[in-house]
């Protein structure tokens, strides 16, 4: 049964609006250069607010090992996701500091791309068509994917359900989609995980 997550979370509102709808994870962006980044401080006050059973990932592009390890081991957060140039050195040396769950990005843009995705040596991987692009890549190109996966990009209310019905993934990962004008739109993050469960 394919699993939610709602990533780009910021705000109180947003917490409480996850906590009504039980999506199985969330997601905190630490990334520098995003504008939904997070300072450590403020998702330790969110993760308190989150229900329990939400599981919390930290979206971290190219951080130290340490930095990411100490959110994990704190329990900032539960799992960390890589979108950045971390390679399988980086893999092995954050397990060395951490044995919470890691999940790595990829950008799919041809087929080689979703070997090197089915290669990660990462707990789990998931797959994008850029670094917050909100958009969608070619789906045609993992319909014989045989690893679990999440699936982000381009993802919305409106497509959501289709895209659990044909692929089936592990996973469906939105944060722009469920966005106006910026922030996390309750009604649009609950139409989204309406259709993504009517199409399980």
């Amino acid at each position: 049964m394919t699993k939610i997550k709602l990533c780009g979370l910021s705000r109180p509102c947003d917490i409480e609006t996850a906590n009504e709808l039980k999506p199985e994870y969330i997601g905190f962006v630490f990334a520098q250069k995003s504008k939904r980044h997070l300072t450590s401080e403020k998702a330790e006050e969110l993760k308190k607010m989150l229900a329990p059973g939400i599981q919390a990932a930290g979206v971290f592009v190219d951080e130290k090992p340490q930095t990411v390890a100490r959110l994990l081991n704190g329990n900032i957060i539960d799992i960390a996701q890589l979108h950045g140039n971390e390679d399988e050195v980086y893999i092995k040396h954050l397990r060395r500091l951490t044995h919470k769950p890691i999940i790595q990005a990829f950008r799919i843009g041809n087929a080689s791309d979703v070997i090197n995705a089915e290669r990660s040596i990462a707990d789990h991987i998931l797959l994008d068509s850029g670094a917050g692009t909100g958009t969608a890549f070619d789906w045609n190109l993992i319909q014989s994917i045989k690893r679990p996966y999440f699936l982000a990009g381009g993802l919305e209310p409106c497509n959501v359900e289709k895209a659990v019905r044909i692929l089936k993934p592990f996973a469906v990962d939105v944060s722009s989609g469920i966005e106006t004008n910026g922030r996390k739109d309750k009604t649009k993050m609950a139409a989204f995980v309406a259709a993504a469960r009517k199409g399980r």
